[in-house]
């Protein structure tokens, strides 16, 4: 296939978090407002003069740093992010909020706070934490939107004058579904005998939408989308479709290091990719849109912090539509070394998707830098890529 107009200036842009994009909202007067999990509802960050960026740390080296005030038992992105903090790659931010999703990425940013990483020499900069609900109630939605009053809205009001009105949330949300369609059109592509897109080139624009501020590439993205109407397929036979499951996944080298061993990726379901963060948000006339942007967020919450049993077993029947839709062949749980509540959920729904839905499953934990480790990897898929390759010759595999 030809090569995407604008795939080498979207890979540019997600080789640090301070790029070019990042620094032209600064200079276009933005609110740059820096968070780290997906269970912070996104169009909050975006409201009137507020842009969001998703922390990431990408080509991360030495954590040493970080591991000297964090120990070497938490989670890899929690001590890249501080080690990046600290070296000054944040420095754009202008507030940080983040949930107490885990207790990892909690002492990551008090580290921040304590360090004064980021903000010397604004007054007005704030770090703020928010309570995220365990179950899927009516009274956490109540504490969502609590949570999101006093955590994000109050403050970015006070402190910056940020327009937080119900009109104001109503237009974040419909910016923010413009996002969302424009990467779920491009994701229709995936499920093609001979797909458009490859999963590399889909996760690079997707990144981009969480690490880049969106008014700045919305237009590109549209104009891919025009072009990956009109491109022609290569013939090349791979050799399996995966769904790629896990935690922090915002080194895109991890799905071109899977699809360098000829199984294409079609479908994700991890931190930083289409589903569920970029599923439109639906608003009525009804109701006032903080609570629907909450409701949302609980409801389509598939986080292993979700601990009702609803939740617990609804994550696996999601992972396994999702790999009927895309027509996966097998699906890879990945998890971020240390990263605890993903170890949990890895271990459960790789027996899960293999033993109640009869898909072959590699269950992996990975470096936060793919680069550090690529040998041991290309070993694990290739492996993996064989043993669902045969299947599907003997008839047994999901083809």
């Amino acid at each position: 296939m030809r090569d995407l107009k604008y795939l080498q200036y979207f890979e540019d842009l997600l080789q640090q978090a301070d790029n070019a994009l990042v620094e032209q909202a600064r200079a276009d007067g933005k609110v740059m407002v820096a968070y780290t999990c997906e269970n912070v509802p996104e169009p909050l960050l975006n409201l009137d003069r507020a842009v969001s960026i998703r922390l990431s740390a990408p080509n991360t080296g030495s954590i040493d740093i970080a591991t000297y005030y964090m120990t070497n038992l938490l989670c890899e992105p929690s001590r890249a992010l501080l080690e990046r903090a600290i070296e000054g790659g944040f420095n754009f931010a202008d507030c940080v909020i983040t949930p107490d999703g885990c207790t990892m990425m909690n002492r990551c940013v008090e580290n921040m706070e304590l360090l004064q990483s980021m903000g010397k020499d604004n007054p007005n900069f704030f770090h703020e934490y928010m309570e995220i609900a365990f179950k899927d109630t009516d009274s956490d939605v109540d504490l969502s939107v609590l949570q999101c009053t006093n955590h994000v809205l109050t403050p970015l009001k006070e402190k910056y004058g940020i327009d937080v009105s119900d009109a104001a949330i109503r237009r974040a949300v419909e910016e923010h579904n413009r996002v969302c369609r424009v990467i779920r059109a491009i994701s229709e592509f995936r499920k093609e005998e001979h797909p458009r897109i490859t999963g590399y080139e889909f996760h690079v624009l997707c990144l981009a939408t969480y690490v880049c501020p969106k008014y700045l590439i919305i237009d590109k993205l549209e104009e891919t989308l025009e072009e990956i109407r009109s491109r022609e397929p290569d013939d090349k036979k791979w050799r399996a479709r995966v769904l790629v499951v896990g935690s922090e996944t915002d080194d895109s080298g991890f799905i071109k290091l899977i699809e360098e061993q000829g199984a294409f990726v079609c479908c994700d379901r991890f931190c930083f990719g289409s589903y569920p963060g970029r599923v439109p948000i639906e608003l009525n006339d009804d109701e006032d849109a903080l609570r629907q942007v909450c409701r949302h967020y609980i409801r389509n919450c598939h986080c292993p912090r979700m601990m009702n049993m609803e939740k617990v077993y609804g994550r696996k029947q999601y992972v396994a539509d999702l790999a009927k839709e895309y027509r996966a062949d097998g699906v890879i749980y990945n998890q971020v070394k240390f990263c605890d509540p993903w170890a949990y959920e890895r271990t459960l729904g790789s027996s899960m998707l293999h033993r109640d839905f009869g898909y072959p499953v590699l269950s992996i934990d990975r470096p936060y830098n793919v680069a550090s480790s690529v040998g041991q990897l290309r070993t694990r898929v290739q492996a993996f890529v064989e043993s669902v390759e045969i299947k599907k010759i003997q008839g047994g595999g999901k083809a």
